[in-house]
């Protein structure tokens, strides 16, 4: 049997029964449709958390006061925690390896310029600050490199306060009130919008030591190192660890690395994705049942027409491969059919809700239509089997 020949017969059988072949199809559509539409969403999802915290770099190790981890020992004493200061940050300057140090604390406080007034997160940061999360300066300077200890009162704001403070006018040089004191503006921040949820244009910077102060706290919320891309994170962990334990005499701090936690992330995100496709992988598998079930039908309606094929001269490979083709072809069509409808719902979706992050990989949309036709080729297994093994005259007398 020529290929011509194999597949004008199957696509005449199909044509034959339209309605029928619509139907399974369908079934097959509907299932990729559900893959595609709900992996998109998942991996869309995944990008943005995985860029949203790629903004700061991946070169990052932050230190927090306190220890994560449950320990066995007795508290008291030795179970206290020291708070992580000023110092300690510029202790860090002398690991190898480092490349911008800075101390972050942070809150909420009331501002006042011009007459208007608003509360707005401050930020309490080191000079470095905007150097270590790759943020710029659009206007003016940003704090000085000074002793943290002593600083002057200076403010940098993010670009939305500036607008509502200041308007379209110059804020260099002009004052702004945080908490009863009065700051200098040095500085206007680049518009970086939201990251998590946090809106960095609707904050202030002033120097960490000003922050302790304002919040009345005893030490930073937190020390965050940075790194170049040809230094070992683990060296820099080390080296970290080593200093900071020789200045409070124990483990009385959190190390967190960007690196490891994306890495964290990323599977956490992938393991979700999978578990999202294989929601959608339900509707493909009651596909295959349907192709399975509608094969089935057709071999038995079909009896009369494989005794002829088998008395004309047709193998049983022939007649087998006849059934296969069909069943394939079938959920190669409906496989199609759900890509092109399950990436327009997605892409859909997006222009409807924009903020809904959506994102169909290559990778998906091949593995999804190679998954239909395994389907198809492993559902119409058993009915091309019995087509192909039944005997020529048994099957002419049923005609």
């Amino acid at each position: 049997m020529f290929f011509s020949d194999l597949f004008r017969l199957t696509t005449s059988s199909l044509l034959a029964y339209r309605m029928r072949s619509f139907l399974t199809g369908l079934g097959i559509a509907i299932g990729i449709a559900a893959v595609i539409l709900l992996t998109s969403i998942g991996e869309g999802l995944h990008q943005f958390v995985l860029t949203e915290f790629n903004q700061f770099g991946t070169n990052i190790i932050g230190i927090q006061p306190g220890k994560t981890q449950t320990h066995g020992a007795s508290v008291g004493v030795f179970g206290s925690v020291r708070p992580l200061s000023i110092e300690d940050a510029e202790a860090l300057r002398h690991v190898p390896g480092v490349e911008y140090v800075t101390s972050v604390v942070q809150g909420n406080a009331e501002i006042r310029a011009n007459g208007k007034s608003r509360r707005v997160t401050v930020y309490g940061v080191g000079a470095e600050f905007p150097q270590a999360f790759n943020l710029a300066v659009q206007v003016g300077n940003s704090l000085p490199a000074e002793d943290p200890t002593h600083s002057r009162p200076f403010v940098v704001l993010g670009a939305k306060v500036r607008n509502e403070l200041f308007g379209t006018g110059n804020p260099l040089g002009g004052y702004l009130h945080i908490g009863g004191v009065r700051y200098r503006v040095i500085g206007v921040m680049e518009p970086k919008g939201q990251v998590l949820g946090f809106d960095l244009d609707d904050t202030v910077f002033i120097p960490v030591d000003r922050g302790l102060e304002l919040f009345n706290r005893t030490g930073v919320m937190e020390i965050d190192v940075t790194y170049p891309d040809n230094v070992s994170a683990d060296s820099v962990e080390r080296g970290v660890r080593r200093i900071l334990t020789a200045r409070h005499g124990q483990d009385d701090y959190t190390v967190i690395s960007q690196e490891k936690a994306m890495e964290v992330l990323g599977s956490v995100l992938n393991v979700i994705t999978f578990a999202v496709g294989a929601l959608g992988g339900i509707s493909l598998l009651v596909g295959g049942v349907g192709i399975l079930t509608i094969m089935t039908m057709a071999v038995s309606e079909r009896t009369g027409e494989i005794g002829l094929l088998r008395a004309l001269g047709a193998k049983e490979h022939q007649v087998l491969t006849l059934f296969l083709g069909e069943a394939i072809l079938l959920s190669a069509a409906g496989g199609l059919a759900g890509l092109v409808f399950g990436i327009g719902i997605a892409q859909g979706l997006h222009i409807l809700f924009p903020a809904l992050p959506v994102y169909t990989p290559v990778f998906f949309a091949v593995l999804a239509e190679a998954s239909a036709v395994v389907i198809g080729l492993i559902a119409g297994v058993m009915p091309a089997r019995r087509a192909a093994r039944l005997d020529p005259i048994e099957a002419l007398r049923t005609e």
